[in-house]
Order: structure tokens, then sequence, then C-alpha cells
């Protein structure tokens, strides 16, 4: 029997996916690549992080930004530094970027936000998508779905090939403005999703296998440039999302 990766393998499956990014958002990446991993369970309660010199080999970025990012884990406390011996995931994890004292109300309203504009934004950039896509965008896309389908397969993290997607898509509207959009929701919906997803312990590889088989559906539609079924197949995906993550209870 093929043994689980450990943490280090897992984060090279994860820091593979990262792809060229801003360097301003370097350290964003690689915070919300190490919180996923840990909030989902990838990275064991207890377990010793690779030391920040291995952390930016792993990244390829600089020890500053490794440091940067491990300093918003520990404020989220999903971890604790232990001088002279490292970085260690925290035995009781807390639910990250929000403050103790912030409303719960307010924290389920931002996601339901969020997720209302990419009801109106995604569908629109799926039908365009359809209509105005080459064969470089279905290469493209075609890639990143065979990435998040890899590294699911073998218990990696594959939320930054998830929203590769679906930047794809905007991306083959050939209008940037969809792009932008998309980019401004990336972290905040990913990440408020993820602290949603730990609070009812969602069981995260049934959910990323239902999302692969909707990527799936709507990339063929949009490769065979049915432009109202891809958008009607987007509409579907956010609108399964938003069940998932609202009615999973652990064991369903």
């Amino acid at each position: 029997m093929k043994s689980a990766p450990g943490s280090s393998e897992i984060l090279a499956l994860t820091a593979a996916g990262l792809g060229p990014v801003r360097p301003e958002r370097f350290a964003e990446r690689v915070y919300e690549n190490l919180f996923h991993a840990i909030v989902e369970g990838r990275i064991a309660v207890g377990s010793k992080l690779p030391s920040e010199n291995d952390l930016a080999t792993l990244f390829d970025v600089s020890r500053p930004v490794v440091r940067q990012a491990l300093d918003r884990l520990r404020e989220d406390q999903l971890v604790d530094s232990i001088r002279g011996s490292g970085t260690y995931v925290k035995e009781k994890p807390g639910l990250a970027a929000t403050p103790q004292d912030a409303d719960p109300a307010g924290r389920i309203g931002h996601i339901m936000n969020g997720l209302e504009l990419r009801l109106v934004i995604e569908p629109e950039c799926a039908y365009m998508a359809a209509l105005r896509r080459n064969n470089k965008d279905l290469e493209h896309m075609d890639k990143l779905l065979s990435g998040f389908e890899e590294v699911n397969a073998v218990g990696g993290i594959g939320h930054h090939l998830d929203y590769g997607f679906h930047e794809a898509i905007a991306m083959a509207t050939a209008n940037l403005r969809f792009v932008q959009v998309l980019k401004t929701l990336e972290y905040d919906v990913s990440h408020a999703v993820n602290m949603l997803r730990h609070l009812v312990h969602i069981e995260p590889w049934k959910r990323s296998q239902d999302a692969m088989d909707e990527h799936r559906q709507i990339f063929n539609l949009i490769r065979a440039q049915d432009a109202e079924g891809a958008r009607r197949a987007m509409r579907g995906h956010i609108e399964n999302a938003r069940t998932r993550m609202f009615n999973s209870r652990p064991g369903l």
C-alpha cells in the first residue's frame, strides 16, 4: 500500500502549482497554501513545518517572504514557533484570519457576498469564454484541470489549481476586467470558504471530487462552444459550492 505523503511532500505538491505571481503577492500565496494544508488536515496537528530555508526553497521565494507568511499563521493561531526548535501546527488551531471578537454573522455575510458576486460574474465569463476561446485557452484550462486531478489523487492541496481554472475562463473572454474582478475575489472568498469548511468539518476530498467533475463539465461545454450550456453549468457549479459549504456535515 502506498503510504500517505508527509508534510514536506504535501507542501512540494502545493508549491509546484503556485505558478508565477506578482512579487507583492508572494507572501499572500505562500500563506494561503500553508493555511489550506493545515486547515484541511493535510499537515497533521503537532507536525513540525520545514525550516524557513526549506520553505523558501520549496516555494522559490526569499526567507523574508516565508517569515511574513509564518507570522500571519501565528496571528491566526494555526502554528506556534519555539525558539531553537521550529514551527509546529497547533493542537487546537484557530479559525484563521478573523479576530476572536468578530461578529460570526459578519463572517458568514462576507462569504455570501462573495458567492453572490461570483454568481453574477462567472456564468457570464463562461458564456463569453465559450464564444471567444482559442486553442491556447483550451490547452491552459485542460492543463489546470489535469493538475487538479493529479494533486487530489495523491492527497495534495489543489485550491490554487481550482482558482486557476476559473481565472483561465475569465482570461478566455479576452476581457481583462473580468480577470481583475476575479483576482479581487481569489484570496477573500477562498480563505473565507475554508474557514467555514473547517467549522463544519466538510470532508475535503468529496468537495474536491465534486468540484473536479463540475469543472470538467464546464470545460467540455466551453470546448464545444456551447455558450448557454457553459453559463448554466457555471452557475450550477457555484450554487453547488454554496450548498456543499452550508449543508455538509461529518459523514455526509
